[in-house]
């Protein structure tokens, strides 16, 4: 029984171990990841055919490749000028030999006394401008585009997960004269994760922005070819298809052919080209423009606030403390009578009454200490001040007199008519 519970405890666990080791499996595996060649020093121009004699095959290829660099040289500045090749001029094999960075070879037969292939050649951008009447060899790129590659054969849709002859054409691809900026992603690392044939058809785009950042690109080109065989290295038929954007927009398309499986690899590279001129036509005519729902949307519009209306300042009456001196209650009962009449007093509060000795007030007055002393010594009061104190007291026995009351206005003229008239009318 307990061994029967640890067996059942035990398989959850294999299983995610299993699983983790296939994940680890699937980022480790040697099969796949393909470096996309640097190309954006030099420039280059292939397809060019060679059919040289020679007295033997390393004389016959040198010829050759000699040959391919005058021809070369005339074919790419003919595409610079888009002028005839017969107007290009012709440059001693001395200048060339300093001017070519490199030969890659196509394809070639090489044969006792003659030397047939394919090749192309690449110029130095630096060494070659001045030769070629342009300024570097620069040409108008488009901003940065993220480049995805998918095969689609046999029923299934692959990207980078696993090397395939696409991803090889696109890698391989020289992107220096293209007026396209390509982002080419390598499939190592993390990128078959993050860029994978699913990704192409998610209508999300916050995850788009996420990988356009991640890769320093500004909008999203996806390069698809859907490969048919008719039978295991044989024949094999392929549609390839231009996309451009989240949506899945269809740029242009067209259908090549290889007579059997070892001629995928070149169908593919010429497929590569040709998806570069449909992307490079498009640019052009202004059909590849970044979708404006790959942008951050505008931050949410905050409600205005009301304004504030000002308030008046109000004038704070300034504290002081007046000190009643007295002999009994009516000294401290005429000081308040006699506070409460001045002008500009605001309030007076009793702090503490003593009848027969010091009664303390609080009082708040608009003005300074003098102008409150000048008040009260108005008023028959000995004031003396010390601070904010104001100490107050009478030099006789009693208070100081209150104030008269104010004088009432004389009744209007009219009243005093009509009491006269009664008062004659009662004799």
């Amino acid at each position: 029984m307990l061994r029967r519970r640890f067996a059942v405890l035990a398989l959850p666990l294999l299983a995610a171990a299993g699983l983790a080791g296939g994940l680890y499996a699937q980022l480790e595996s040697g099969d796949r990841g393909i470096l996309p060649l640097d190309s954006s020093n030099t420039l280059d121009i292939g397809g060019i055919h060679v059919d040289v004699g020679g007295a033997d095959a390393q004389s016959a290829r040198y010829a050759g490749w000699r040959q391919a660099q005058r021809q070369g040289f005339k074919m790419l500045w003919a595409k610079m000028h888009n002028a005839p090749i017969n107007q290009a001029p012709s440059l001693p094999d001395g200048t060339l030999d300093q001017i070519v960075s490199s030969i890659h070879v196509e394809h070639e037969q090489i044969c006792p006394s003659r030397y047939i292939a394919d090749l192309g050649v690449l110029f130095d951008r630096a060494r070659a401008a001045q030769f070629l009447g342009v300024e570097g060899g620069e040409v108008q790129r488009s901003s940065p585009m993220l480049l995805i590659p998918v095969t689609i054969s046999a029923g299934t849709s692959t990207s980078v997960e696993l090397r395939n002859a696409w991803q090889r054409a696109w890698a391989q691809f020289r992107t220096s004269q293209s007026p396209i900026d390509y982002v080419r992603i390598s499939g190592m690392g993390a990128d078959p994760m993050l860029i994978n044939s699913a990704q192409t058809t998610r209508p999300g785009r916050g995850w788009w922005r996420n990988l356009l950042d991640m890769y320093g690109a500004t909008d999203i080109l996806i390069a698809e070819v859907q490969l048919q065989r008719l039978y295991p290295g044989g024949p094999a038929r392929a549609r390839f298809i231009a996309r451009h954007g989240p949506d899945y927009e269809i740029v242009g398309g067209f259908t090549l052919t290889a007579q059997n499986s070892d001629g995928i690899g070149a169908m593919m590279a010429e497929g590569a080209q040709r998806v570069d001129e449909l992307y490079a036509q498009a640019l052009a005519a202004g059909r590849l423009t970044r979708d404006s729902s790959l942008n951050l949307p505008p931050p949410p519009v905050l409600p205005a606030l009301p304004e504030a209306k000002l308030v008046a300042p109000v004038s704070a009456g300034n504290s002081f403390q007046i000190q009643v001196s007295g002999k009994n209650v009516n000294f401290y009962n005429f000081a308040m009578a006699h506070l409460r009449t001045i002008a500009g007093l605001e309030s007076a509060t009793p702090q503490q009454i003593n009848p027969g000795g010091t009664s303390y007030i609080l009082v708040t007055f608009k003005g300074d200490i003098s102008q409150l002393a000048a008040a009260l010594g108005a008023r028959g009061w000995v004031v003396e001040t010390a601070g904010t104190v104001i100490k107050i007291h009478s030099d006789a026995d009693k208070p100081p007199a209150l104030p008269p009351p104010p004088i009432q206005p004389p009744a209007s003229q009219p009243a005093q008519a009509a009491t006269t008239n009664q008062t004659s009318g009662e004799q």
